[in-house]
Formats: C-alpha cells, structure tokens, sequence
C-alpha cells in the first residue's frame, strides 16, 4: 500500500501524504473507508508516529479523509477532488500542446501519442 523511499529529498510525511492521495483519487480507497490507525500504520513502516500523524493532519486539511473522535479516520466523498484534480490535469496537458505546437510538432505526431497511450493502436 504504502512505500517509503528513502533515496527520495522529500520529508516521509509527504511521501504517506502522496501516496493515500494517489491511492483516494485512482479509487483505490473508496468513501467511508478506514485508514490504519496511526500506530498501526507507523509499526507497519517502521516509522515514528508523530509521521503519520501529520501526513493524516495533511489529508484532513486538504479534504481527503475526516477524523471521528475515538473511531479512526477515514475516506471523505473525494467525487469534487477528483473533478478539480482532473481539471488541473487538463490545464497542464492545454499548456503543453501550446508549446508542442509553437515548436512545430504535428497534430498528427501528438495524435499517435495520444493513441498510444490510450492504447488505441
């Protein structure tokens, strides 16, 4: 589920962070699901609690999962994430054509691209 790279510059907090969100928005974690606890997920990753803790502080703040006092955290309804997520992946692809157009790059090479990883060819 989750894995830490110690290679990577970024603090583990932002790395557990990543990986629940990717894992949340890819349906991987559906809405009203329980997380670890925090000392579950912490022994698990052989990493400090106070770790997890704010990785979980994170997702709350940002609307990923909801805390209940006594019962754990859990998935929030992610459907508005997931469309805000998806718009911003669409304003980055619009960038990029422009500049794959200005440096004369055909439809056509972008098109095959696309089908490719679309798996449509």
């Amino acid at each position: 589920m989750i894995i830490i790279d110690y290679k990577d510059r970024r603090p583990i907090y932002e790395q557990v962070e990543e990986r629940f969100e990717e894992l949340i928005l890819k349906g991987g974690l559906v809405p009203k699901e329980q997380l670890p606890s925090v000392r579950n997920l912490a022994m698990e990753l052989s990493i400090n609690p106070n770790t997890i803790q704010r990785a979980y502080m994170e997702l709350e703040r940002k609307g990923f999962i909801y805390t209940v006092k006594g019962r754990g955290s859990f998935i929030a309804d992610t459907e508005h994430l997931v469309d805000i997520r998806k718009n911003e992946l669409l304003n980055s692809v619009a960038g990029i054509l422009k500049e794959v157009k200005e440096i004369g790059i055909s439809k056509e090479q972008v098109m095959e691209k696309v089908e490719d990883v679309y798996g449509e060819r």
